[in-house]
């Protein structure tokens, strides 16, 4: 792998809070939780606005905008947070990995030389989704109900199965069993809980100041935890839960919630932060992008993790600490599956049928599967943290920075899985 010397860094990454659906930040409107990640990345290096040469902002739903139709939401964000007006702007939806995705394309920018810093994350809102009442517009309803649709239920795509559906048949094929992915969950609120004790979620998280009406008085409450935690949880409590949409193995319990959160980093070449007197949080060393038969969604981080590692001509052996986005339990196990077979190769892929068989567990090593789950989402992940999903490929990505700052420096690799069976990877280091 060559360096360089002058590569891709990240100079501020924050977010706010995750909050849960329904919860604390059910009432903050799309473009201001947008803002409040953004407005925080640029003050905290004291950054000038007007050095920011571009936004990259992944929104993966529009239905909750105040406006609708074409709502640029990047564009309203940067605006409230203070960038200039003439400052341009991408919203674009790639599902949960649009957050990972937005580094990716601002990278590409900044490879080209058209742009020297850009902005990247994203913000999802579920709580402020509303019913739709559709066929409404030719149809005319003279008398009679209306039929309203909830776009969160099934929450997938409506030709399609639900992705839990699609995931908890993925589990199964690959012996990922009920019990694993409870016992999983469990230990992503086990995790979390000591990391926040130990304030190491402080570094990315904005602390937010939310007010509270109870009748004609308001009080403020600080939001600084993910409200996602449940720190009584157990293992009990977790078996007695129902399976949802009739999947095999994924329930309320072993899979995140519906949340929300925004998180936004800053891009610049190691010589521009130089210029700037900048100190890079991490460098990116590389990034990609997959997809796959759009029903294998477990798979996808494993297939990105792979090619990102042949990309750069490293190996997961050279990898101090691995991410991987709890989308549901069985994810991580999955990919980690798939990672630990001496004979999965990632462009295989590409060259069959796209089935299921098509990545089977060919020399599986028990011994490297077990090391790597020792090195898998240390501090918690989605299922503790939330996963406000055109967040999450951001917020992996400081949350694994974070980590291999504690330790002295170091490389991890992050995955996530988005809608549909596509995938996003990076390799970074501190």
């Amino acid at each position: 792998m060559k360096n360089s010397g002058d590569e891709v860094v990240v100079v501020s990454a924050v977010r706010t809070p995750f909050g849960r659906f329904g919860g604390l930040m059910k009432d903050i409107d799309i473009y201001e939780l947008g803002a409040k990640a953004m407005r925080e990345s640029i003050a905290r290096i004291g950054l000038s606005p007007d050095v920011v040469d571009e936004v990259w902002w992944g929104c993966g739903d529009t239905s909750n905008c105040k406006d609708p139709f074409t709502p640029v939401v990047a564009r309203q964000s940067l605006i409230k947070a203070g960038l200039p007006v003439s400052t341009p702007s991408i919203t674009f939806d790639k599902a949960c990995v649009s957050a990972m995705s937005a580094a990716y394309y601002a990278m590409g920018r900044i490879a080209t030389g058209e742009v020297d810093v850009a902005l990247a994350g994203g913000a999802t809102s579920f709580s402020t989704v509303p019913f739709l009442a559709r066929n409404m517009r030719w149809q005319g309803n003279k008398i009679g109900n209306i039929t309203l649709d909830d776009p969160l239920v099934a929450l997938g795509y409506k030709d399609f199965a639900p992705v839990a559906v699609d995931s908890g048949n993925v589990a199964v094929k690959y012996s990922v069993s009920r019990e694993e992915q409870d016992e999983f969950a469990y230990n992503s609120h086990q995790k979390y809980g000591k990391a926040h004790a130990s304030g190491f979620y402080k570094t990315e998280m904005i602390p937010l100041d939310i007010a509270i009406r109870k009748g004609k008085a308001t009080n403020i409450t600080q939001l600084n935890i993910d409200e996602q935690y449940r720190p009584d949880v157990t293992l009990a409590d977790l078996a007695k839960l129902k399976t949802i949409f009739g999947n095999p193995t994924i329930t309320a319990g072993n899979a995140p919630g519906l949340n929300d959160g925004a998180a936004a980093q800053i891009l610049m070449r190691k010589s521009t932060a130089d210029k700037l007197g900048l100190k890079p949080l991490y460098t990116i060393v590389g990034m990609c992008s997959i997809a796959a038969k759009a029903d294998l969604l477990p798979v996808a981080p494993a297939l990105a993790i792979k090619k990102c590692l042949k990309k750069l001509d490293m190996s997961l052996d050279e990898i101090s600490i691995v991410e991987i986005n709890e989308a549901f339990a069985c994810v991580p196990l999955v990919s980690c599956k798939l990672l630990s077979c001496k004979n999965f190769i990632e462009e295989e892929y590409r060259k069959t049928l796209n089935q299921i068989d098509a990545y089977p567990l060919d020399g599986f090593q028990e011994e490297k599967y077990k090391q790597l789950i020792e090195k898998l989402n240390v501090n918690g992940g989605a299922i503790a943290v939330g996963h406000a999903n055109t967040a999450s490929g951001a917020r992996i990505m400081m949350t694994a920075a974070e980590e291999l700052r504690r330790r002295g420096g170091g490389l991890a690799a992050c995955g996530i899985c988005g809608g549909l069976t596509q995938g996003d990877a990076c390799i970074i280091r501190v």
